[in-house]
């Protein structure tokens, strides 16, 4: 949104829903003949479209009856604790920064006050109460904006925390507990111009703010992609993406975000980090701008980046493959990224996954009803299991030779595999439904179903032993808490590596009539996490820490990379004491940088340093 004649940007908006994920005119709704129906028309193929098998898929795998009338219902008038005032802050704010720029309303405190982790942030925010908020709401909309905001922050002793889409999953924006001085929420969704477009040597430098959405929409129409594209990627600032060392679902042509930026330009405590200009690549010693990537607002406040760009490309296609079961298709996938024409993006679901994703269809009419007895019958042909068989999609992108090239591996590993092409429609289906996913949640919560995606990054040796022993695991958890109903717990590998994949996992679990019900799933989702580290998982592939997986941090890295961590926070404070004032580009001794800019990802403040 342009910061000029445009209406100026603010979190609460008549477009998106706030608190809970993604768009107002988006949402599952219960009708009164027990179908569910997907509003509005923002998404191909679902919204607007009834969908009659997702309670009985429901009901099915959870053991559990699903009501149109809610069991936990929603706090009309969310909880809000007193504004601290640091009255000198205030004054010099108000007479730097235009009016339109600072918010003090209860409904922005709140909104910035957390991310979207379900049970300790949204779960709270809707049917119980947050413990902390922000005491103010700055909108920045220049990069002297920030540098002012610092130098102000600094005089006065006031606390800041960078916000971009506010998507993290980590509980990164959970305001610290023991903070005891004002806290501004930094909104930098109005720092999101394009600065420039250098289309010979491919490069973009654009503000922090901008999200993954508006960026391509306006480089498509100049002929250019980035080619990022994370499941938030209609919320997820730049920004965000950068703090989080985020990946995306096209990562294997694009890169992830480490591959794609050329240069970072973040205002910290001491001064300004960036290269004077982007580098094709260099030696340069210590390379400062590397420590910003997975920085997850610790260390300052990022305002720019240079992006690779690239042509579209010629041909965008989709495939699929169906396998017979998940050890198959494990082999499939392991021989796919090894081969030498790996797709934009590979994925495969494990059946119960599959299965979830095609409860999301809708009705089938004639034509649908017919094609799934063809299906049927080739699964008789393939002596398919319907209870064990995986299913994988792809997304080509490419010259069409490429693309013509990759399709071609695809069918010839499927032959050697024994797998059921299922073509390019069923492929757009399955990659597009990923973020129509996203909204489940506000369907089952109030249910008293609470459910959360858990990633992890995993050496292809170890992919069996950390998705059985997380099952294992749940199941015996949900036996021990007593809790009502069965367990819920699929997998799928969402991006594939030379060394391993990204697997993803999603739980869900009933919490009718459970005491303290956020705290009974937290505890059982900071144990599976725990169970993922023990197998040999990662503590995150791309969510980042944040404050939820701090614990794991010294199983993670040495005590020795822990000191270095803190000691980077530390050296801001140490410099600023040791320099004389009058050096160029001081800006800070004590002010506290905390939290992330968000994309679904992101991170901690108080959690290492």
């Amino acid at each position: 949104m342009s910061n000029n004649k445009k209406k100026k940007f603010y979190g609460i908006n008549d477009e998106l829903w706030g608190h809970k994920w993604g768009y107002k005119d988006s949402s599952f709704i219960i009708n009164d003949d027990n179908s569910v129906t997907f509003t509005g028309n923002r998404y191909e193929g679902i919204s607007g479209e009834r969908l009659p098998y997702l309670i009985p898929f429901v009901t099915k795998v959870l053991d559990t009856e699903i009501k149109k009338e809610p069991y936990f219902k929603e706090v009309k008038k969310k909880f809000v604790s007193k504004q601290k005032i640091n009255q000198g802050f205030i004054e010099e704010i108000e007479s730097v920064f235009d009016k339109d720029k600072l918010s003090i309303s209860d409904d922005e405190r709140v909104l910035h006050s957390h991310g979207q982790n379900s049970p300790d942030e949204v779960f709270k925010v809707l049917y119980d109460k947050l413990e902390k908020f922000a005491d103010l709401v700055i909108y920045v909309e220049t990069e002297k904006d920030v540098i002012d905001l610092i130098e102000i922050a600094k005089k006065h002793n006031v606390c800041l925390i960078p916000f971009g889409g506010g998507t993290n999953v980590t509980n990164a924006l959970q305001l610290p507990e023991n903070e005891d001085r004002m806290i501004v929420s930094v909104d930098t969704r109005r720092l999101n111009k394009i600065i420039s477009v250098d289309t010979k040597n491919l490069l973009i430098e654009v503000e922090a703010g901008i999200t993954g959405k508006h960026l391509e929409e306006q480089l498509q129409e100049k002929g250019y992609t980035v080619g990022h594209q994370p499941d938030s990627i209609e919320l997820s600032t730049l920004g965000g993406w950068i703090s989080t060392n985020a990946a995306g679902m096209k990562k294997n042509k694009y890169g992830n975000i480490e591959d794609i930026v050329q240069n970072v330009v973040m205002v910290t405590p001491s001064g300004t980090i960036n290269q004077v200009e982007p580098l094709v690549r260099s030696s340069i010693g210590i390379k400062t701008q590397n420590l910003l990537f997975g920085s997850e607002g610790n260390i300052g406040i990022i305002t720019k980046a240079t992006l690779k760009i690239h042509k579209l490309p010629e041909c965008s296609d989709y495939e699929s493959v169906v396998l017979r079961d998940w050890d198959t298709g494990l082999d499939f996938m392991y021989e796919l990224a090894h081969s030498s024409s790996v797709p934009a993006s590979a994925r495969m679901l494990d059946s119960l996954h599959y299965q979830f994703g095609s409860a999301l269809k809708p009705e089938k009419n004639k034509l649908g009803k017919f094609k799934s007895k063809i299906q049927k019958l080739a699964f008789k042909i393939k002596d398919f299991d319907t209870e064990n068989f995986v299913a994988a999609v792809f997304k080509l992108e490419g010259s069409y030779s490429e693309v013509e090239y990759q399709r071609n591996n695809i069918k010839k590993l499927a032959k050697k595999y024994n797998g059921l092409l299922g073509g390019s429609k069923e492929g757009k289906v399955g990659y597009n439904i990923t973020m129509v996913i996203a909204y489940i949640r506000e369907f089952f919560v109030p249910q008293g179903i609470l459910g959360e995606t858990l990633e992890t990054a995993v050496p292809w040796s170890k992919v069996n032993q950390v998705k059985d022993e997380a099952n294992k695991l749940l199941t015996e958890l949900h036996k021990k808490y007593n809790l009502p109903g069965k367990p819920f717990f699929c997998s799928r590998i969402s991006k594939i590596y030379h060394t391993g994949i990204c697997m993803y996992n999603t739980m869900g679990i009933n919490l009718r009539g459970i005491k303290n019900p956020e705290k009974v799933f937290s505890d059982i989702e900071h144990k599976i996490r725990e169970c993922f580290i023990k197998n040999g998982g990662s503590i995150s592939h791309h969510h980042g820490v944040g404050k939820l997986r701090k614990d794991f941090m010294s199983e993670t890295i040495s005590q020795g990379s822990m000191d270095l961590i803190e000691n980077i926070k530390q050296i801001f404070n140490t410099l600023m004491k040791s320099r004389p004032p009058s050096v160029k580009g001081q800006f800070l001794e004590k002010i506290s940088i905390s939290s992330s800019m968000g994309p679904g990802v992101k991170v901690n403040t108080n959690s290492i340093g």
